[in-house]
């Protein structure tokens, strides 16, 4: 598991040095208002399969955790202020980053090391430019992520643990 695991980040990280121009994301705990404590960026690189999601993050629990992008450019309200998953086709079906028919604002899981770091870079292959992204809110929720709505909706994730917005 580790080696592919290991293979995936190599290969990730080759697509990001293919990239145009990164953005970095400021991500906080959430808070009933504005953002918490800083927990690190996640950098955003364009490649030819699609937008590259760098985290360098620290302090969060271990595991697997749901990862999304949400309609709205705001974290208030422990998240909640930043909607829904951000779906423009209005398909309201979370089916995870590889389905063409579900949320664009699906992405592919987060997994946090045993020492509370993130740093296993993640392919959104149907979000092209980072520009797409931009006006958005990035979220990391507590729990992971099943890509159905079934048995729990929305994959399960659970509360909003960590926000950023992008391009704000």
């Amino acid at each position: 598991m580790k080696t592919l695991s290991l293979g995936l980040a190599t290969i990730c990280l080759g697509l990001a040095t293919l990239a145009s121009a990164d953005t970095t994301v400021p991500l906080f705990f959430t808070a009933d208002q504005g953002v918490g404590a800083a927990v690190g960026t996640v950098v955003l690189s364009e490649s030819k399969y699609g937008v590259v999601l760098t985290p360098d993050l620290k302090g969060l629990p271990p595991g697997i955790h749901g990862f999304h992008l949400h309609q709205n450019p705001s974290c208030d309200n422990k998240g909640m202020a930043a909607g829904g998953h951000f779906d423009p086709q209005k398909t309201e079906k979370h089916l995870g980053a590889y389905s063409d028919s579900g949320h664009l604002g699906d992405l592919p899981a987060l997994t946090v090391n045993a020492d509370g770091t993130a740093k296993l870079p993640v392919l959104a292959p149907r979000i092209k430019h980072i520009s797409d992204l931009t006006g958005h809110a990035l979220m990391i929720h507590l729990g992971g992520d099943n890509y159905a709505d079934q048995p729990e909706k929305l994959g399960g994730g659970g509360p909003r643990l960590v926000c950023g917005v992008i391009g704000q």
